[in-house]
């Protein structure tokens, strides 16, 4: 396989996990504010004394968010590898 091809390979496969990982982030964040929007009620009903179901699907938008950035970066620090590879080759 040339370089070219595989310079080609690498660049698709970050496009395609970097859109794929942000698709999944606005999926999130755009569900929650649809809820606040048309699910006032169910956003404001209590778990638990001080916390709401609003709160808590909060919460765990801004932890899905750092878990996926967390996917990306583990997933970019294994394939810089391959471009580290790549690099060597041209010079």
């Amino acid at each position: 396989m040339s370089d070219a091809s595989r310079v080609e390979q690498v660049s698709r496969a970050r496009s395609r996990v970097s859109l794929l990982l942000s698709a999944a982030t606005l999926v999130v964040y755009f569900g929650f504010i649809l809820s606040v929007a048309f699910a006032k009620e169910f956003m404001g009903s209590t778990i638990t004394p001080g916390l709401s179901f609003g709160v808590l699907l909060g919460a765990l938008v801004i932890v899905t968010s750092f878990a996926l950035t967390g996917i990306y970066a583990r997933w970019a620090n294994r394939h810089d590898a391959s471009v580290s590879a790549l690099e060597q080759g041209r010079k």
